[in-house]
Order: C-alpha cells, then sequence, then structure tokens
C-alpha cells in the first residue's frame, strides 16, 4: 500500500484588520487543527505599506513575538517565495494577511486509498462556499 506523508495542500490567503492577527482570528482554524481535519503545513503573514512595499514574516515557532503559540506549521517553508509573492499582489496597500497552506486530512486518506486501489486523483476544483450556497438557495426556492 503506498503510505502518503502528506495529501494534496490547499493556500488560503486570509485577510485581517492591522499589521498582525489578533490571535482569536484564527480560532476557527486552531479548532479545526486540533480537531484532527486539517493539518496546518505553513503560515506567513503578509502586510502592504500604502507606498506597496511588501513585508513578509514567517512564522517562528521559536520566536511567538507575533502572540500565535497556538501555532505550529509542520512544513514551513512549503509556501515558496515565489507563491508568496504571488499572493502579495493579491493586497491592497495598506491591507494585511496571513497564507495558510493546509492540507485536508480526508483529501490525503482518499489519495492514499485511490493510490492502493490502482487510482490516482487528476484533478480536482474547489467551488468557493458562497457560490455553493448561493446555488443552494436558488435551488431551495426552486423547489418550493
Amino acid at each position: 500500500m503506498n503510505d502518503f506523508r502528506f495529501g494534496p495542500a490547499e493556500f488560503y490567503l486570509v485577510g485581517f484588520e492591522g499589521d498582525r492577527p489578533d490571535p482569536a482570528t484564527f480560532r476557527a482554524l486552531t479548532d479545526l487543527v486540533d480537531s484532527g481535519v486539517v493539518r496546518l503545513l505553513d503560515f506567513v503573514l503578509l502586510s502592504k505599506s500604502a507606498a506597496g512595499e511588501v513585508e513578509i514574516v514567517e512564522l517562528d515557532t521559536e520566536d511567538d513575538s507575533l502572540g500565535l503559540d497556538d501555532f505550529e506549521p509542520i512544513a514551513a517553508g512549503l509556501a515558496g517565495e515565489e507563491d508568496v509573492e504571488a499572493l502579495a499582489s493579491a493586497l491592497a496597500p495598506g491591507q494585511s494577511a496571513a497564507v495558510v497552506v493546509l492540507e485536508l486530512a480526508f483529501a490525503r486518506a482518499l489519495a492514499q486509498n485511490l493510490a492502493a486501489a490502482g487510482g490516482q486523483v487528476l484533478r480536482s476544483e474547489r467551488v468557493p462556499a458562497p457560490v455553493v450556497n448561493a446555488m443552494m438557495d436558488i435551488l431551495d426556492q426552486e423547489g418550493e
């Protein structure tokens, strides 16, 4: 059986107020990590000055000056420089965000089980939650 250490990774750009996130900002993420639904692979803070200069701060588990001691990425550096720069381009001047790289636990198990059966995931697409919910609202209204 193929034994996968990691499943597919998803990159999220999460915006927040101020230069640094309040630890409560990511409480929902912490809950998911603690439950085992996701694993936190990497976490990078970005801020873009009013002049458009980007500051990048990688989360260092040895230094808790950011107050994010609940976050311990297991693959720090997975978000490469090109990835971070591409995501930083989406920030408006004066805006801050975090690049959060997650592994969905079920996706690793799915890929591993498919590989053991001789199959493989060839492509995966994500439909954003607001789009799914809007479509379900439309379908619910049509069914009434």
